[in-house]
């Protein structure tokens, strides 16, 4: 057991949303064999309530409030030094006190660190051990968002994607290992770093199924009479935002037109302007929820039409160890270890969804035997002590020697 350091850029408590169902799995993997000292920031002022359920997996715990758009408008000076946007806004001189004082003081042996841009932090471990969880490439989503805008925003997200990708190769190459979500994303990242393949690998995501399991006596959420589409996530991600609207817009009217039962209901916190506007007769948005789970349990077919994330979608695991049929894009189909048209149906553009949904909704024997291939599926290949369990060995032998890593190796260049 080692004491150790886990920075990670978004509160890993509740694990309500992508990215902290992954950090907050990894906290519990971590604790089993250390004692870990966190790091964190809260970005939305709900969870700092949960402060006392956190300390129950940390041996040390900083929390740094987070405004949002305060910190966007902050991180704007990284345009007059040449850094990525978001790497400033989560820059925190009371953080890094903490860091360094908690490395003096508790004997620290290595660190963790989740997303890059946290990863600033760790040049205060003084050439102690590294380990990093990308998760996914941001700087592509970032130069993908580019593609879908106009200029200026075009131009500052192109831009954010430069100056990150230069960030995450340094990063990368100071690092004991770094780790992402699929293979696909690791092949990726090392398109542009080739030089950091030595030090790469994939950590696959998982999904509680004990939790998230079939159970038919959850409350129904949706009117008698109504057959629900659901879409779960955080609703102020970019990528969510666009596939609900997507959905909205080209598809859900196509399928209403013979199915009038039919209502799509978009279940997740902070729902943006664009996301409220689209609550209508046929159109819910739940905004915060305690529990998923009972709209996934009785929805007729879950949906995940994500035309700009990559990766293992946790939204897509959850509802198939749910048991519930699932349309989803193909680039989120391709890095599952499921089988295509028995454990989850891939569509490529809105008439594929179109006709996929509708033939789930109008063949219910179908839709149930996919669910149930999809949680055998889960079952067989998506537990997340076998995935964490690729960080125990580069934490072992804690007193070799390992890269530095430090401001020189940040301030490096592609």
């Amino acid at each position: 057991m080692a004491n150790l350091l886990y920075l990670v850029h978004r509160m890993p408590y509740p694990p309500d949303k992508g990215d902290k169902v992954r950090s907050y799995h990894l906290l519990r993997h971590l604790a089993e064999r250390h004692r870990v000292f966190l790091g964190t920031f809260a970005d939305d002022p709900a969870d700092l309530q949960h402060l006392d359920a956190l300390r129950q997996w940390c041996a040390g715990l900083h929390v740094v409030p987070m405004n949002l758009r305060t910190a966007k408008l902050k991180s704007l000076a990284g345009l007059a030094t040449g850094e990525p946007l978001s790497v400033r806004a989560w820059r925190n001189d009371g953080l890094r006190r903490w860091v360094r004082d908690t490395v003096a003081r508790e004997g620290i042996a290595a660190g963790v660190v989740y997303s890059s841009a946290v990863a600033q932090y760790a040049d205060e471990l003084g050439g102690r051990p590294v380990i990093v969880d990308f998760v996914d490439v941001d700087s592509a989503k970032w130069s993908a968002y580019a593609e879908r805008h106009a200029w200026p925003l075009s131009w500052l997200y192109r831009r954010e994607g430069r100056t990150l990708l230069a960030h995450e190769r340094a990063v990368a190459r100071g690092s004991r290992r770094s780790f992402f979500s699929t293979t696909q994303e690791a092949q990726l990242f090392l398109s542009h770093a080739p030089e950091a393949a030595p030090l790469c690998e994939a950590m696959t995501n998982g999904v509680d199924a004990e939790r998230f399991a079939p159970d038919p006596t959850l409350p129904r959420p949706f009117a008698a009479g109504q057959r629900a589409i659901v879409f779960t996530g955080a609703m102020d991600y970019w990528p969510n935002v666009d596939a609900v609207a997507w959905f909205a817009r080209e598809m859900l009217p196509a399928l209403r037109a013979t199915r009038p039962d039919l209502h799509f209901w978009i279940v997740g916190r902070s729902p943006s302007p664009a996301v409220q506007a689209l609550a209508g007769e046929h159109v819910h948005v739940t905004g915060t929820v305690p529990d998923v789970r009972p709209h996934l349990q009785h929805a007729a077919a879950v949906v995940a039409p994500l035309r700009l994330a990559r990766g293992i979608q946790n939204k897509v695991l959850e509802a198939m160890a749910m048991g519930q049929p699932v349309v989803a894009a193909e680039s989120c189909v391709q890095v599952l270890q499921a089988q295509p048209g028995r454990d989850i149906v891939p569509a490529a553009d809105a008439p594929a969804y179109v006709r996929e949904l509708g033939t789930l909704l109008d063949d219910p024997a179908r839709a149930r035997a996919m669910g149930a291939a999809a949680r055998q599926c889960v079952l067989r290949h998506y537990a997340w002590s076998a995935h964490l369990s690729a960080i125990d060995r580069h934490l072992s032998g804690l007193d070799q020697a390992s890269p530095a890593f430090g401001a020189q190796a940040l301030g490096a260049t592609p």
